[in-house]
């Protein structure tokens, strides 16, 4: 476990030097229920590494011998030995103890808070215990009302001094305040805890019962610096309020020190450190928060940056596919198409001899061929790029197209709806368009056993975008499920309405298939179309 602090000196006769004063100066403070140099023994043994543990309790032993010497008290030396001698190698022992079981110190959570508040009262019971066992074992038997009364206010006295001392130390020389955080608990110590002293030394004064609820209320700005400061706030305006109460009883009010004004300071001490703990716990959580919340917000705009590249990169294919798909039709018509009639020209001029001949079955035989060779590159060409969807425009080729010429030879009812005007969309657009309705339809004539084939399309403006509503639907068996591997018409689909960033949607909840596909133009409207 790392236990180095970031201003404990590195230097035993120097660190023994500093905390010998601390010690000396806190020890002028004590009463029976305020001893802090307790608390800072315990912060010290606890803060740095057992290597200069001597020197701290060695500069301790020594003054509390002078001053015992001091006042002589020679012939005292029990209670010496059991109140200078084993208290602190009781603490000494008990951390050394908890170091080996990894003790945590940290008040950065309430369960850090949690732990190291057992490991204290863990430590304060028993030194009260070996403290009152001494006392047995040196003097005559003490009566076990007078007993529990020793144990409870060493407990209550040796508690309060760590709950007083450890936070402030772990604040000083372990984590830290920042400068704008120092600011602000001065700030806040100026506006509210110098109001909340001059109260309780107004109310002190008077009679009962104002003195008891002037504590009380003196406790209120501790709630408030462990809301707004924390643990260190509320560790600071600790110190602060009791030292105030401390003064009040001794120098200021009628009301003598009482265990029960300390042991409520010691519950609303604790209370506001565990408060104050998690109050910076649930700060920092929402640090956390709000740090990857724009980490995942700088993620979403790189993905949508990239969905934006994988659409355009996807939508050049198809644009560079259906180019290509323009430039075969092209070449097939002007190459294929014109042999086969340059074909059928030579076989109608050797007709003549072929008849004398008695061929007449061989120019009927090449005529026929060439015909149905006509016929399939008429439908090769439609496939590569329908000559209709040029030359009539989006509507009239869904309608009257080729689309609908399928359907009629499969016997199928075909009701198409048209709404909207076809020039808003781009040319992308209107081709993906005509080609998912070809595709559906030859999806419902080859697989569904359908009688009805519908499509509805509704052409509009949304906030300035154009959009295509496509809507696809027949009567028939269905998709089998689970849907077939391997098949690449609704991916095709699919995939050609990603390309162009719009939406498509199956849905297979009622009888036949029906399509739902929401397509966006890209190209901008022009005033004309706009004011349309």
């Amino acid at each position: 476990m790392h236990l180095k602090s970031r201003f404990i000196p590195d230097s035993g006769p120097l660190l023994g030097a500093s905390y010998l004063v601390l010690w000396l100066g806190l020890g002028l403070t004590v009463q029976p229920y305020w001893i802090l140099p307790y608390g800072l023994r315990f912060g010290a043994l606890l803060l740095t590494p057992t290597r200069y543990w001597g020197w701290i309790l060695g500069v301790e032993l020594a003054a509390a011998t002078g001053i015992h010497l001091l006042h002589e008290q020679v012939n005292d030396w029990d209670t010496f030995l059991i109140g200078e001698v084993s208290g602190p190698l009781v603490v000494a022992t008990g951390l050394w103890l908890l170091r080996h079981f990894r003790l945590h110190v940290s008040l950065n959570s309430p369960q850090d808070v949690i732990r190291l508040l057992i490991s204290v009262i863990t430590i304060v019971t028993a030194t009260a215990v070996t403290d009152a066992t001494l006392l047995t074992l040196a003097h005559m038997p003490i009566p076990s009302a007078q007993m529990i009364e020793v144990l409870g206010r060493d407990l209550l006295s040796h508690y309060l001094g760590i709950l007083l001392m450890v936070p402030l130390m772990i604040m000083l020389l372990r984590t830290g305040v920042e400068r704008r955080a120092l600011r602000s608990l001065l700030k806040d110590g100026v506006l509210v805890m110098l109001p909340a002293m001059a109260i309780l030394v107004a109310l002190s004064i008077q009679t009962e019962p104002l003195p008891q609820f002037a504590r009380v209320l003196s406790l209120a700005p501790v709630l408030f610096f462990a809301f707004r400061h924390g643990w260190r706030g509320a560790s600071l305006a600790m110190i602060i309020s009791s030292l105030g109460i401390t003064l009040v009883d001794r120098h200021v009010g009628h009301v003598p020190s009482s265990a029960s004004a300390y042991l409520f300071l010691a519950v609303a001490g604790t209370g506001a450190i565990m408060l104050g703990s998690a109050t910076d716990a649930l700060r920092r959580s929402s640090t956390r928060v709000a740090e990857q919340n724009v980490y995942l917000g700088a993620v979403n705009r790189r993905l949508d940056q990239l969905a934006h590249q994988l659409r355009d990169a996807a939508r050049g294919n198809l644009h560079a596919e259906e180019n290509q798909r323009r430039y075969l039709a092209a070449e097939l018509h002007d190459e294929l198409g014109q042999n086969i009639t340059a074909i059928q020209t030579h076989v109608k001029l050797a007709q003549t001899r072929l008849r004398q001949a008695g061929m007449d079955d061989i120019s009927s035989s090449i005529n026929t061929i060439l015909t149905r060779m006509r016929t399939a590159l008429h439908r090769l060409l439609d496939d590569l790029r329908p000559a209709v969807l040029d030359e009539f425009g989006l509507f009239r080729a869904i309608d009257e197209g080729p689309i609908r010429e399928l359907l009629d030879v499969a016997g199928m009812k075909y009701v198409a709806e048209l709404h909207g005007d076809p020039r808003l969309l781009d040319d992308d657009t209107r081709t993906a368009v005509y080609r998912l309705a070809q595709e559906a339809a030859t999806n419902a004539v080859k697989h569904a056993k359908a009688s009805t084939f519908r499509l509805r399309l509704r052409i509009g403006e949304h906030q300035g975008t154009r959009l295509a509503m496509l809507d696809l639907r027949d009567d028939g068996v269905g998709l089998p499920q689970p849907l077939p591997r391997g098949g690449r018409g609704l991916q095709g689909m699919r995939d050609r309405v990603t390309s162009l960033g719009g939406q498509f949607r199956l849905r297979t909840d009622q009888p036949g298939v029906h399509l739902r596909i929401l397509l966006r133009s890209s190209n901008p409207l022009t005033e004309t179309q706009r004011r349309n």
